[in-house]
């Protein structure tokens, strides 16, 4: 049928047809008859979830989650098919508030925060006493960043056999920072009594002994494990992806590729000093400003350091955690 033209309405009959769609609503699923499940493992754009801590399940990511929205360590809620059955996909549609979230960044100057893992109550900072040697000032920033995750630190040194421990054990003494010292074929019974009923994340350099310590740990998880190269004397990475693992004697253990530096460009100075509820309680006499290094000439640290109120190794070795906040590990 031929359209008749009206002269009183001239720019109407040339308009673009709209388009009927169905208005938007504010109402949103409540998901009642969602699960429970904990992300325990991401392989390109698809989420290893435990549904109920008992089964395993394949999900995806709801796009109202954004593009980053979910970690290894989550927990979520999920709908669809939770069976577990092969070819089956459930929706993950909500993430539940974390009650700890390790991150890191590039470098120091990187304002983007990348997060390793999030509801780990522990970090494994695990670090080769030889081949390759080992990295003070990146074990330091390592703990930087379980303080400021609000994770409990701890310090595996491994090849106990072919370096000694002692010059890293007393560097981290005033800290008091739990340390375990390892040999190859050695007796891990230390090391399982600190994983035992918690969650941990192991972080380290590549060749230090992750995979290594892994299997030893969780027989069936048949890590690969790494050479170190002869000229760089680094390792290389074996583990490439973040993954959840269950110990047979009770816990789990969060493995992570290795990491060549620990940007904290998100760590602040009161969020540090939060760690050390000693030093805190003493640095509120501090004036404003003051970032209670030794350069900071009216710092409330330095006079009970001179009475002996405060160790003098303790302040200096937070203070040593202060400087690892800025240039390279």
């Amino acid at each position: 049928m031929t359209q008749r033209y009206d002269a009183d309405r001239p720019h109407e009959q040339f308009d673009r047809p709209r388009r009927r769609t169905r208005p938007r609503t504010k109402d949103r699923p409540s998901y009642a008859d969602a699960e429970n499940g904990w992300v325990v493992g991401i392989d390109r754009g698809r989420y290893t979830l435990l549904v109920d801590d008992e089964r395993e399940v394949t999900a995806m990511k709801s796009r109202p989650l954004g593009r980053k929205a979910v970690v290894v360590g989550d927990r979520v809620r999920v709908v669809g098919d939770t069976s577990g059955a092969p070819d089956t996909l459930a929706r993950i549609v909500e993430v539940e508030e974390r009650t700890t979230v390790l991150r890191r960044t590039a470098d120091d100057n990187d304002p983007i925060e990348r997060v390793i893992v999030a509801n780990a109550d522990q970090m494994v900072v695990v670090a080769a006493l030889a081949d390759p040697p080992p990295r003070p000032r990146l074990i330091d920033r390592c703990l930087v960043a379980a303080y400021d995750a609000g994770m409990t630190p701890l310090v595996c040194l491994t090849k106990a056999d072919i370096g000694d421990p002692a010059p890293l054990v007393a560097s981290l003494l005033p800290l008091e920072v739990d340390v375990v010292v390892t040999e190859r074929g050695g007796d891990l019974e230390m090391m399982r009594e600190r994983l035992r009923g918690r969650t941990s994340v192991l972080v380290g350099h590549s060749g230090v002994g992750k995979s290594t310590l892994v299997n030893a740990l969780v027989p069936d998880a048949e890590l690969a494990t790494g050479v170190i190269n002869e000229i760089s004397r680094r390792g290389r990475h074996t583990s490439t992806a973040t993954r959840v693992l269950a110990l047979p004697f009770g816990g789990w253990i969060v493995d992570t590729p290795g990491i060549r530096s620990f940007g904290l460009a998100h760590v602040s100075v009161e969020r540090l000093l939060a760690a050390f509820p000693d030093l805190a309680d003493v640095a509120t006499d501090c004036p404003r400003g003051c970032q209670h290094t030794e350069a900071d000439p009216e710092c409330a640290l330095d006079d009970p350091v001179a009475d002996g109120t405060l160790d003098a190794a303790r302040v200096d070795s937070f203070r040593r955690l202060l400087s690892s906040r800025e240039g390279s590990d």
